[in-house]
């Protein structure tokens, strides 16, 4: 037991001892954390102390050659002094300060004070680095100016030379132009004063002088002879020849009011004026785009020109065709409305069932009356072709769209006409099948005609008396007609059928009658059917006689029987 207990206090020791270990590793750890980043912070420090600006001010001091340096200098001065006694020793305080939390292990002020001194270290840092760039900016410009100097002297050697080797490009510009290169010329001589003077801050302004002067050569040069050459002959003699070209065309019975010809060729010359105006004072801002829009308007005139020209031809061959086109429909317009209370009358339309024809009448009439405004305008030559060739095919398509509402009604009318003719001929038909269904009932020597027959003659000869009636009556209602003409054709039909199943009936009973004669007297039962089919066929029951002719051979054989009962049904 007593070595049990031994066990556990060793092992309980053993983790104790582990525990202070790791704690102090950990210790040990935070503690160098906090003392890299304290001598990161005065490396930082030591860098800002060691940033040379008092090497720079070395080489200002041999160019100071007026009063405005002398005073740069001076204040450069001061503020290097007031970074390293002023800044930097706040920065030192609070680095010992910093020094001193981490000796005593009071990390959470360490990382409050960490993070001011690293804010104070980056604020001093920056001015230090701004001195030291606005003395380098002085100390550098003279190569640095010189270098620009030297690229814009090239770009202006080579605008000399493109100038002078085209100088009739410039035809009335050329004094202009030279007094510009000489004003650059004498910019260069300025840059040379001042450097020698050591005033870097005006080399700065005759540096961006020389830029803006040269690149607004350079746009001269480039542009100049374009702009010239519009202004005084391209655009000149595109307005001589729309000029022309617009008085042959009006002289040639074209309207082209609308255009504004004479307008705007005197606002071209006015802009003309002006634009040259500019140009004479070295200021092309504008003008090329201003030259391409008027010369655009110009060669979109020819455009409208041709356009005319093709509208006239188009016109007067439409036109043409137009005019007899609706001359021909108002002739056939005008007969079937002449006629119209007539088909009325004949036919039994109502005002509704016409309605098409007044008002395909309605658009003829105002469809004329724009054609009589159309040709008024051509004769008074106060509309372009354009405009009166697109009336034209306006009007056209309005005919087309009446046409074929006419041709509706036309055919609407036919068909009631067509309804007339046909029924004549189908009274004809009928009246002929009536005289086949007679003569048929005539040519066979039928003992009794049934009523039957009688009944359905009569009908079939009412039926076709109504039709007759029909036909002579003034209107004609087809509706009425054509109902008339189809019961008329299906009771002659009826009758036909009729006709044609008693003579059948009646002619198949005769014959097995006289057949079955003979057997009379050898069959038993024979004679009894016959005597039966006799009195039915003199009575008119034919159908009734057949049948029992029929049963009467089935007492002298039974297929006989069945065979002409198979026969019979078919």
């Amino acid at each position: 037991m007593q070595g049990q207990f031994l066990i556990i206090g060793s092992v309980i020791v053993l983790c104790l001892v582990i525990v202070i270990v790791i704690l102090h590793f950990v210790k040990k750890a935070e503690t160098n954390f906090y003392k890299n980043k304290l001598r990161k912070l005065e490396i930082e420090r030591n860098q800002i102390a060691s940033t040379p600006v008092l090497l720079e001010l070395s080489k200002v001091e041999p160019i100071i050659k007026n009063d405005k340096m002398e005073e740069k200098y001076t204040e450069w001065q001061d503020k290097f002094t007031f970074i390293k006694e002023k800044r930097l020793s706040v920065i030192d305080d609070m680095l010992i300060d910093l020094d001193v939390y981490v000796e005593k292990r009071d990390y959470k002020s360490c990382i409050v004070r960490i993070a001011k001194t690293e804010i104070e270290i980056y604020k001093v840092r920056e001015a230090a680095e701004h001195l030291l760039d606005e003395i380098r900016d002085i100390t550098l410009s003279e190569a640095k100016y010189r270098a620009i100097v030297i690229k814009l002297k090239s770009k202006y050697r080579a605008l000399n030379k493109e100038f002078n080797d085209h100088r009739d490009l410039y035809g009335m510009m050329q004094d202009a132009m030279d007094l510009q290169l000489e004003n650059i010329e004498k910019r260069f001589q300025d840059f040379e004063t001042v450097m020698e003077a050591n005033d870097y801050n005006e080399v700065v302004h005759i540096c961006k002088a020389l830029d803006n002067m040269i690149d607004h050569m350079e746009i001269l040069i480039r542009e100049m002879p374009d702009v010239l050459l519009m202004i005084q002959t391209v655009i000149p003699n595109r307005m001589n020849e729309v000029e022309a070209t617009y008085q042959e065309m009006v002289e040639k019975g074209y309207v082209l009011d609308y255009l504004n010809i004479d307008y705007n060729i005197e606002e071209s010359k006015k802009n003309l004026e002006r634009i040259l105006d500019k140009v004479k004072v070295i200021n092309l801002e504008g003008c090329m785009f201003d030259l391409k829009t008027m010369l655009s308007y110009y060669d979109s005139l020819f455009i409208d020109f041709e356009k005319e020209r093709l509208s006239r031809k188009v016109y007067e061959e439409v036109s043409k065709d137009f005019s007899k086109r609706l001359e021909r429909t108002n002739k056939l317009v005008k007969d079937v409305y002449d006629q119209l209370d007539d088909i009325k009358k004949m036919y039994d339309l109502s005002d509704e069932d016409v309605g098409v024809i007044h008002e395909v009448n309605k658009i003829l009439v105002m469809i004329n009356d724009d054609y009589k405004k159309m040709v008024q305008k051509e004769e008074a030559k106060s509309c372009p072709y354009s405009m009166l060739n697109e009336e034209v095919e306006t009007l056209t398509h309005r005919l087309t769209s009446m046409e074929g509402d006419f041709d509706e009604a036309l055919q609407s009318l036919g068909n009631m006409y067509d309804d007339e003719v046909r029924a004549r001929e189908q009274l004809e038909e009928i009246q002929t099948f009536l005289k086949n269904c007679k003569k048929e009932i005539r040519s066979y020597k039928l003992p009794v005609i049934t009523n039957n027959y009688f009944v359905q003659l009569e009908e079939a000869n009412d039926a076709i008396n109504e039709v007759v009636r029909e036909l002579e009556q003034k209107p004609i209602v087809i509706r009425t007609l054509n109902t008339r003409v189809d019961t008329a054709r299906d009771l002659v039909l009826k009758l036909y059928n009729t006709t044609n199943d008693m003579i059948h009936h009646a002619e198949l009973a005769e014959r097995c009658i006289v057949y079955l004669n003979r057997f009379r007297s050898s069959y038993e039962g024979v004679d009894e059917c016959l005597k039966d089919a006799e009195e039915r066929f003199y009575r008119g029951d034919y159908r009734e006689s057949l049948e029992d002719s029929m049963k009467a051979t089935s007492f002298i054989d039974e297929n006989i029987y069945g065979k002409l009962k198979e026969i019979y049904e078919k």
